[in-house]
């Protein structure tokens, strides 16, 4: 029995020595996660973080396929088993999950889950998230000893989980404080660059007459401060990167981004693609703002019943494309639907822009750079 208990504490030390290891929220929620099915030996495991609108901040889990995902759908709300067990903040062990009178339905793709688990993970009386397990591997389900050891380890992924949020709020905050003196950096340079150029180009303006000669010197003057302010303010911007960016990086960002946009509207938005490496920070930047605006052009004016988000990798190249199934549109009717400013951004990183489009055919704004 001693020996038993060793082993079983020597797991529980290895799992907790693995979350740890980690500073950011959603690779240690991972890792809890993964730490958790394999100490319990269960075939599927999740967490969730709740928000606080009624559903999730943050969901992972394991033992679902990407495609799976994709055929279940959007987050889980905080509805039925996962509402009970965040107001109730105590443990919940079932033979079988779909008996029990608080579960109330799962989406038609989601896997049939029969003995469950389900532990809150406890910052003093908040719930910060819930571990819960499905399908024990071994037969007779889970037991009492098996909560016991769950809630051994989420008492002690509390604490590194707490740590990580901790963590990142310390690195929001110093992203902020730098905000701020690039908002004052803005403000000195690019600013009194805009100033001068106003300036040229009314004296330009007032000596076109009399002395054309010096108006084009003027002018000339005016191309070079315009191009200045313009650098100046690309450099900003991308100093300015998105906090989720460092967070997250590029992938779980969109896709985080993608997620919310399929719970806000009722068009069916979904991303898929490869896992990527370490990107330019202006890259990243890049590819989300142009992503972000062909989602935007999309729920906004196709008509479509779906959008697609896609990031792959081929050949040297990161490969962004946005494709919707809606009613398309002629080129010549494009203005006003960001085209330029997309165009624009992928040439500023070394890509390429392109839009596949037709009345009737839906949209695919096609971005490439190289990584």
């Amino acid at each position: 029995m001693t020996a038993d208990r060793d082993e079983i504490l020597q797991a529980v030390s290895r799992a907790v020595l693995a979350v740890t290891r980690h500073l950011s929220v959603r690779e240690v929620l991972q890792v809890i996660v993964r730490s958790a099915q394999r100490l319990l030996d269960a075939r599927y495991a999740a967490l969730g973080v709740p928000d606080e609108d009624g559903s999730f901040a943050e969901f992972v889990a394991e033992g679902l396929t990407d495609k799976q995902w994709d055929a279940i759908g959007p987050l889980p709300r905080q509805h039925g088993m996962l509402g009970a067990m965040l107001r109730d903040g105590a443990p919940v062990r079932l033979p079988d999950l779909r008996e029990d009178d608080r579960f109330e339905w799962w989406p038609k793709a989601h896997p049939v889950m029969k003995d469950f688990l389900g532990v809150p993970i406890h910052d003093g009386d908040e719930v910060l998230g819930i571990i819960f397990l499905a399908n024990k591997r071994a037969e007779g389900g889970f037991t009492r000893e098996d909560q016991d050891l769950l809630t051994l380890f989420a008492a002690h992924a509390a604490i590194a989980l707490t740590n990580a949020m901790l963590y990142e709020r310390g690195r929001e905050l110093a992203m902020l404080e730098e905000r701020n003196r690039m908002a004052r950096e803005l403000h000195d340079a690019v600013t009194q660059k805009l100033f001068s150029l106003r300036l040229t180009a009314q004296a330009a303006a007032t000596m076109l007459e009399r002395d054309p000669g010096a108006a084009a010197a003027e002018l000339q003057r005016v191309q070079r401060l315009a191009g200045e302010a313009l650098s100046e303010l690309r450099a900003v911007i991308v100093e300015l990167r998105p906090a989720e960016l460092d967070r997250h990086g590029l992938a779980e960002t969109l896709r985080k981004h993608v997620r919310l946009l399929d719970r806000l509207h009722p068009v069916r938005v979904r991303f898929g693609g490869d896992a990527l490496p370490p990107l330019d920070a202006a890259v990243e930047v890049a590819v989300l703002r142009v992503a972000q605006e062909a989602l935007h052009n999309a729920l906004r004016h196709a008509a479509a019943v779906e959008v697609s988000v896609r990031l792959d990798l081929r050949g040297g190249k990161l490969v962004l494309s946005v494709a919707d199934d809606g009613k398309g549109f002629e080129p010549g009717e494009s203005r006003g639907l960001g085209l330029i400013s997309m165009g624009e951004r992928a040439e500023s990183v070394g890509g390429v822009m392109a839009v596949d489009t037709a009345c009737g055919r839906g949209t695919t704004v096609r971005m490439e750079v190289g990584v």
